[in-house]
């Protein structure tokens, strides 16, 4: 579904401190489903995944003293809407080690549909056969169409399907918060 006019905030539902617990719980997580970062390939989604991912490998890396490593993920050519959607500029997709008998963690900002998640799924796979893939997201907003889920989630935030949640990163946007609101989220 393509969405018209500029983003109208409503509330801001996760400021910054909100943010950093969010994700240093994600990466506790991470490390207690895997025992540990040894074979972790963290992989994040463009656009907003992806600062995501290094943080939370910042994270892990403090934590247990290896680093794992992160790769991103451009899926635009892999989606089922693609000729529904606006045009966007494509990002790079390097994955900076071979993952076949790792576990990737997937990283995105919004879970929404699962249809970003299938689409990354599919493209994931023509690097390699991971032992398994994982999905990390910092918002889960329900809505599902596929039958996907998140297996680490940062908050719940139930919407409508007329909301739209915005995840702005200090990286991209020069702030760390999240809102809902009306409209494009970008």
């Amino acid at each position: 579904m393509t969405r018209t006019g500029a983003f109208t905030p409503k509330a801001q539902v996760m400021g910054a401190d909100d943010r950093r617990r969010a994700i240093v719980r994600l990466a506790h997580e991470i490390l207690e489903r895997n025992g540990g970062a040894s074979d972790l390939v963290l992989v994040g989604l463009h656009t907003r995944g992806v600062p995501l991912a290094h943080r939370i490998a910042a994270i892990i890396n403090d934590a247990e003293g290896h680093k794992p490593p992160v790769g991103t993920l451009d899926i635009t050519f892999y989606r089922d809407d693609l000729r529904t959607r606006d045009p966007r500029s494509i990002g790079p997709t390097e994955i900076p080690v071979d993952i076949t008998g790792s576990v990737v963690v997937l990283v995105d900002d919004v879970m929404y549909t699962g249809r970003s998640t299938r689409s990354a799924l599919d493209a994931v796979m023509d690097f390699g056969r991971p032992r398994a893939i994982q999905l990390a997201v910092l918002v889960d907003r329900g809505h599902r169409e596929l039958p996907v889920r998140a297996d680490f989630v940062g908050k719940n935030i139930p919407t409508a399907h007329s909301e739209v949640i915005r995840v702005r990163v200090k990286e991209i946007d020069g702030e760390d918060l999240v809102e809902i609101g009306e409209g494009e989220p970008e």
